[in-house]
């Protein structure tokens, strides 16, 4: 058994997707348009560029979205992505492209409990909590 996020993306999924995989470390191993569909399959009235399943994996876990109407999409609220690094550099980069252009709740910062922590929603409207515990900071 194994349990997935699964992210709604106001139109720009593959861009996410993208943008996780060339910075996140993640790899996508699918992502299917509205067109790549069978026409029974398609929502009416969609974006065929809308994407319609995308998964990528990300050290040992996996994450799902898809495409939503933009009318329909509101950025995450009550849950966070929570991801650990092993290195105060790597939580470094990391924080400094989820944040650019979205919005950090508590800034990158050492704690009691981590050697980097912070808690910020991107420009995807994701809402991340990344770690480097003290135990792992080299």
């Amino acid at each position: 058994m194994n349990l997935a996020p699964h992210l709604n993306f106001g139109g720009n999924c593959k861009e996410a997707f993208r943008f996780y995989e060339q910075n996140v470390g993640g790899k996508i191993t699918a992502m299917m348009t509205q067109a790549d569909m069978p026409a029974e399959g398609r929502l009416p009235g969609a974006n065929p560029d809308a994407i319609a399943h995308a998964r990528m994996t990300i050290g040992h876990g996996e994450l799902i979205g898809n495409d939503v109407p933009p009318d329909h999409f509101q950025p995450m609220r009550s849950a966070y992505l929570y991801l650990t690094v092993d290195m105060r550099e790597e939580a470094d980069r990391i924080f400094a492209v989820l944040s650019e252009g979205g919005q950090v709740y508590m800034p990158l910062a050492e704690t009691f409990f981590a050697s980097r922590f912070a808690m910020l929603r991107d420009r995807f409207g994701v809402s991340w909590t990344l770690i480097c515990p003290r135990s792992q900071a080299s």
